[in-house]
């Protein structure tokens, strides 16, 4: 009798087992802890966020597999000091989703998405409460928002969970406002230039603030941002192009040359919409 064909996922699974082998396996993912994994798992979500953001579904099927690795890596090694195996991993968000998800696996009705959204909080507020009880300490309604997020996404999430109990403005009057008066603030210490630290701290809450009127107006500040970086690029390649063009470079140009190249560039753009 044949021997059955081994799954991809087991396949990848025996990969990473050989990888890690002390005696034969490749000595850089020998050396590898949690720790020092963690910034390629982070740098390997946006590189799939970046081939979605490019409409590239040859690039994220790529992007996707080195995501998947993150996770074999992380349960590889996990496996290796006894706490759980890949199995395990997948056993338990399966267990998550069905406990989330009563309204299809089990017998609760839910009769629209807002709906879902709704229940979707109140069980992951009441496994923050569970855990804040595991650690004999008092819930927050900020516990469990990853520090590790980017910087303007955890403010939207900071935000988020401060408005469900009505710490928020109304409207986006109030935003403005708070906007104009946090500019200000900044405005000042950056003219009175006599301490770096506050300086810091004034922009801090100018971006804060800024943030929160993407969350009141309904744009993810991240995702927004990360669309400009990328017109910003194209337009500044547009420049680079044209300066090309006539034998010359960023370097040997003038702001004002390159400022009208730019202009140029946004009026191409905007023809072609």
């Amino acid at each position: 009798m044949s021997k059955e064909k081994t799954s991809p996922i087991e396949q990848l699974l025996e990969i990473m087992e050989k990888l890690r082998d002390p005696k034969n396996g490749c000595p850089w993912d020998i050396e590898q802890t949690f720790k020092t994994i963690a910034p390629y798992t982070i740098e390997e979500a946006y590189e799939v966020a970046e081939a979605i953001a490019e409409e590239d579904m040859v690039e994220l099927k790529s992007e996707l597999g080195d995501l998947m690795f993150q996770v074999v890596f992380y349960t590889q090694m996990a496996k290796e000091e006894g706490h759980f195996d890949f199995n395990d991993v997948v056993q338990a968000i399966a267990d998550k989703m069905i406990a989330r998800h009563p309204h299809v696996f089990g017998v609760k009705s839910i009769v629209d998405a807002e709906a879902q959204t709704i229940a979707w909080e109140e069980m992951k507020a009441e496994e923050r409460k569970r855990a804040a009880e595991k650690k004999g300490r008092p819930l927050s309604v900020l516990d469990n928002v990853a520090h590790t997020l980017p910087a303007l996404t955890r403010a939207i999430k900071l935000q988020n969970r401060a408005a469900r109990v009505g710490f928020d403005w109304p409207d986006t009057a109030p935003v403005f406002d708070k906007i104009k008066e946090e500019l200000e603030e900044l405005r000042a210490e950056i003219v009175a230039n006599d301490n770096p630290d506050r300086i810091a701290e004034e922009y801090g809450d100018f971006l804060f603030v800024v943030a929160n009127l993407g969350r009141h107006i309904g744009v993810e500040p991240e995702t927004i941002l990360a669309q400009t970086n990328r017109k910003f690029t194209r337009r500044f390649h547009y420049i680079e192009e044209r300066l090309r063009e006539n034998n010359k470079s960023p370097e040997t140009s003038s702001l004002e040359e390159m400022d009208h190249y730019w202009n140029e560039a946004k009026k191409t753009e905007k023809e072609t919409l």
